[in-house]
């Protein structure tokens, strides 16, 4: 018997590669000492609907769609990648994407996985994926799942579906909190905030922050009593500008998009955000 370990990543990659689900592409690649193309022989071998498919094809193309819940309560982002524009571009192909969106924000699946496990008219989305990837002939697969949930949620399609935003807020949904909403989402696809606020900044990443600036201090000769303050300013600065509430809004520099929210409604403030790109996943 084998002895080999399977890591994630390549997992991943036959997924990726075949539209086959995660217990499947583990054991093929168990079953074929991790050698991808012996694993997807294998799959195939096992009846699996797997195209001629190489490592190394990309599916960089796609259609990202985010839509939200008829009460504004929740929303679902999820991107279908292909490998070319052409398919991209495809009416049917954008039909299919959406009625996996569909699906996701009725049935609120908690992982990619359960997503792809789901009933999609009569069969799961794993297996019509597979029936696509059979058709046409190029890897299509869903390369990202993402929801929310709040007192209210705008979604936002940036041009061509190439980027799904979904936006939860602290209250429920009017005119102008729904206007702010859009606007804040548009931000949050040109400026791609790591977190809402300063509590959602990785340690790890103020850190690496601190460090860069104390080695470009210690170049610059500055004295040593003051690296610390430096390393601290830098990772101030550094949160500002990489987290949303305290950005600059893209519309009116001269305001924050925490201060845009207030204005609109009082005590209105973001709490959760999700944003996928084309290409994500990848």
């Amino acid at each position: 018997m084998s002895t080999i370990t399977v890591t994630a990543a390549q997992v991943n990659e036959l997924r990726n590669l075949t539209g086959a689900g995660l217990m499947d592409c583990k054991k093929a690649l168990t079953e074929a000492n991790g050698d991808v193309q012996a694993a997807i022989d294998f799959l195939r071998k096992k009846g699996a609907k797997v195209a001629e498919l190489r490592a190394g094809r990309a599916a960089g193309e796609g259609v990202v769609i985010a839509k939200t819940s008829a009460d504004n309560k929740s929303g679902v982002v999820v991107y279908v990648s292909c490998e070319t524009d052409f398919v991209a571009k495809n009416e049917d192909f954008v039909k299919f994407s959406t009625s996996i969106a569909d699906l996701a924000l009725a049935k609120s699946p908690a992982t990619l996985e359960d997503l792809l496990d789901l009933d999609l008219n009569g069969a799961s989305v794993k297996a019509q994926l597979q029936e696509k990837v059979s058709a046409i002939g190029e890897l299509i697969t869903v390369s990202a799942y993402e929801k929310v949930i709040g007192e209210g949620v705008v979604a936002y399609n940036h041009m061509g579906n190439k980027i799904g935003v979904l936006v939860a807020v602290n209250k429920p949904l009017n005119d102008a909190v729904t206007a702010v909403g859009k606007d804040v989402a548009m931000q949050i696809a040109a400026m791609n905030p790591l977190a809402v606020d300063a509590s959602g900044v990785p340690a790890d990443v103020l850190e690496r922050e601190k460090a860069v600036a104390r080695e470009k201090a210690i170049a610059a000769g500055k004295p040593a009593n003051i690296l610390d303050k430096i390393a601290d300013g830098a990772a101030s600065t550094y949160v500002k500008e990489n987290t949303l509430l305290t950005q600059a809004f893209v519309k009116d520099g001269s305001k924050t998009v925490q201060q845009v929210l207030g204005a609109a409604e009082s005590g209105l403030t973001v709490t959760s955000f999700k944003r996928v790109e084309k290409g994500a996943g990848k």
